[in-house]
């Protein structure tokens, strides 16, 4: 029985997990959960599933679960909680899916105490990819992708000689405004931009989505996860989201891992590699599809995704800063505070005013992403 940490149990990923661990629970034993805000929800998971200790975001939230569960449960709050989830449980597997940098530390805590790793929080990578896979290789842990995306990478590479590849492909939707021009995008909603067509995501990655960042981001993962110069990673907008990504190889063979748009795949393949087990999830049936649509990526209607290329490529604390500028960025978009097409004006805007630092201790990624968040919510239009 494989013993599961989840940072960030509350949300969408988190809530597919537990959906896998509730399909075998003769499989899988939840040891500890992390909250955050949501404390009635989170409640609900600890009378379902018994973990031994859970974490949310204050005192007062702590205080309230405390007193609607059993003293079994040991409940704690904040940055220590959310460290002692990760990192101080008999938890042999961490799933960390908490939104944002906020998950660089109890990921690089969880790995330092020897946990194998299910990644679903991409800007831990983003943000000190050359820190936290050092660190991976150093206490031989394993870092699993559960993004769809890299799980389709790291399932063709199953088997196969990694220098022997030409490229990869990152298939992306589109977003929700993928059949819009720029002109278009003009006083569009943050409803409107909420509508994802094909996944079923959080606020944040769904504008993400939306903008093409999560593109960016998962580009700058891709780098890290499978050791691919930039020059190497291609993307291309897939709007039915079947062909979740695929690489190329020398010879000019190409694997490619398809599937319904369902995100319980890749986290039951993280949970359980290398084996592979039902899931409740449907049935890929490309009849009923009948066609596959592909076009090329338009780095002039994405510039998001332009300046991820050349973060990465910059290397250093660009792409820390890159990730903090959106993040703000699209906290103050949902908060009506900004228009949609002035979230890449704040990403570009801090990119232009950014030093980047070459090869960044922890502390200074730290710095750089607070400088980002504070220079970003300055901005005004």
């Amino acid at each position: 029985m494989k013993r599961i940490a989840i940072l960030g149990s509350t949300g969408s990923i988190g809530t597919q997990t537990l959906d896998i661990v509730a399909h075998a629970p003769e499989q899988f034993q939840i040891e500890a959960l992390s909250g955050g805000y949501n404390s009635q929800l989170l409640i609900e998971q600890i009378h379902k599933f018994h973990p031994k200790v859970v974490s949310v975001a204050t005192k007062e939230l702590a205080e309230k679960v405390s007193s609607q569960v059993s003293s079994a449960t040991k409940v704690l709050y904040g940055q220590e909680g959310l460290l002692e989830v990760a990192a101080s449980t008999d938890a042999d597997f961490v799933v960390t899916a908490v939104v944002g940098s906020q998950g660089l530390k109890p990921t690089m805590a969880a790995i330092e105490a020897g946990k194998h790793i299910g990644l679903a929080n991409k800007e831990t990578l983003v943000s000190a990819g050359h820190i936290v896979t050092d660190a991976a290789r150093r206490r031989g842990v394993a870092l699993l992708p559960i993004d769809s995306e890299h799980s389709a990478i790291f399932q063709c590479l199953n088997g196969e000689n990694r220098k022997q590849i030409a490229q990869i492909t990152l298939t992306a939707s589109g977003g929700s405004f993928r059949d819009r021009s720029r002109a278009d995008l003009e006083g569009v909603t943050v409803e409107q931009a909420l509508q994802h067509p094909n996944w079923s995501m959080g606020a944040k990655i769904t504008i993400d989505s939306a903008t093409m960042v999560n593109k960016g981001l998962e580009v700058i993962e891709a780098h890290w996860l499978f050791g691919l110069s930039y020059d190497q990673i291609n993307v291309l907008i897939h709007p039915e989201s079947v062909i979740h990504s695929y690489v190329e190889f020398v010879d000019n063979s190409v694997i490619a891992q398809l599937g319904n748009p369902d995100m319980r795949v890749p986290i039951q393949y993280a949970l359980t590699y290398p084996d592979r087990y039902p899931t409740p999830t449907k049935k890929l049936d490309l009849a009923a599809i009948g066609k596959l649509h592909f076009r090329e990526m338009d780095f002039e209607r994405f510039p998001c995704l332009r300046m991820a290329f050349e973060s990465g490529k910059q290397g250093g604390t660009t792409p820390t800063v890159y990730n903090a500028a959106n993040e703000i960025a699209v906290a103050r978009f949902l908060n009506g505070e900004i228009t949609f097409l002035q979230i890449e004006q704040i990403i570009e805007t801090v990119l232009q005013k950014h030093d980047s630092i070459p090869t960044p201790s922890l502390d200074a990624i730290h710095e750089q992403d607070l400088w980002s968040r504070d220079c970003a919510a300055s901005i005004q239009f």
